[in-house]
């Protein structure tokens, strides 16, 4: 990987073996900005959820990131020219794209950081993006699936604050609902086809990291369907234009649309409890790492290979038990591990690199 004003990295080249890499540095110095690189060269955007301009280095117009990568037995190159104002230029084994949804899936990367545990106690919008985030690494056409969602939204909400007054205001609303119902009900579909595999891996995965305790179990929950939709999916376009009619003069009012997978939960429960609001911290940070070690078994068993493991400083916040049933995780497939500190027994690194004052070096 070659880097060109990313971050706080003027220039560097990296490259990672095939197993288990270290990176040691301390706070501050870089460390997040290697795997945050590998991460926008495989889904488009930062795990940490700033904006591109963020990821461009202070006084530069533009970021670059070159990235080489085996995936599904084929050689990729990514090219990517991140810009601070204006639209990004991707390429990829030399020819352009122009949209997300074509960059997507090259190279699959599970993604585990300190933050993680906003997964179960932030808001809904964490697990919705959670949610899509792996339906698009498990199957890139659902990238495209968001976009055209996302995107009607934008449309939709622009003309209701507009007022939507007049007929052609009214005509115009009602092609959005058409394509807000459309797109709206394969972005759920999409969802509850992934969260039917995902709910059991969960629990299993908590069951493995905390031993006994309480059942994990999750529900999808949809305010335009009474609470819960059809567990197949099944009529949800339908329940969707339905409810689009029931509440247009809310959203008029409002200006704002209040229909739609834009506002839907997937909660997650503890035994009888919500695990948001009733958890302990330490239930918390186990139901978080077992949502990311079920995400990284749903994907590699849907495109049969493992994503490539980013582990940003995660066991400083775990404690031995917990760091142990992670580390096992790390001997088949491709890790990279950052660390300000020691790490746990048990992990045989293939190689290591020591980040600082921007720069990177073999250790």
């Amino acid at each position: 990987m070659a880097l060109t004003d990313f971050r706080c990295y003027q220039s560097a080249e990296v490259s990672f073996p095939a197993g288990v890499t270290v990176i040691r540095g301390d706070n501050g110095e870089g460390k997040t900005s290697l795997l945050e690189a590998i991460g926008w060269a495989a889904t488009t955007r930062s795990f940490r959820g700033v904006p591109d301009a963020a990821l461009v280095r202070s006084g530069r117009d533009a970021a670059v990131v070159r990235l080489d990568a085996e995936s599904d037995g084929r050689a990729q190159l990514i090219e990517a020219e991140i810009r601070a104002v204006g639209r990004n230029r991707v390429r990829i084994n030399g020819q352009p794209v122009t949209k997300s949804r074509d960059a997507v899936g090259r190279l699959r990367v599970t993604v585990f950081a300190p933050d993680d545990l906003q997964l179960v106690k932030g808001s809904p919008s964490e697990r919705r993006r959670y949610l899509d985030d792996l339906l698009a690494a498990a199957a890139p056409r659902y990238e495209g699936v968001r976009a055209d969602f996302e995107k009607v939204l934008r449309q939709r909400n622009a003309l209701l604050r507009q007022g939507a007054g007049g007929p052609h205001g009214a005509s115009t609303l009602e092609v959005f609902d058409d394509q807000l119902a459309r797109t709206g009900a394969a972005l759920v579909t999409g969802r509850l086809r992934l969260t039917a595999k995902l709910a059991p891996a969960v629990a299993r995965a908590y069951e493995g990291l905390a031993g006994e305790g309480p059942l994990v179990t999750a529900v999808y929950e949809a305010e335009w369907a009474d609470g819960s939709v059809p567990e197949d999916g099944e009529g949800v376009e339908q329940l969707l234009r339905a409810a689009l009619v029931a509440r247009r003069g809310q959203e008029l009012a409002r200006g704002v649309t209040v229909v739609g997978p834009h506002r839907d939960e997937w909660r997650l429960r503890l035994g009888d409890l919500d695990a948001r609001a009733h958890a302990s911290q330490g239930e918390q940070r186990t139901l978080a790492l077992g949502l990311r070690l079920a995400g990284h078994d749903v994907v590699a068993d849907a495109v049969g290979v493992d994503p490539v493991l980013l582990l940003d400083d995660v066991f400083s916040e775990l404690d031995p038990d917990r760091s142990a049933a992670l580390v096992t995780r790390l001997t088949s497939g491709q890790a990279i591990v950052t660390t300000a500190g020691a790490l746990p027994p048990g992990i045989r690194s293939d190689g290591e690199l020591v980040v600082a004052h921007g720069r990177v070096k073999p250790a």
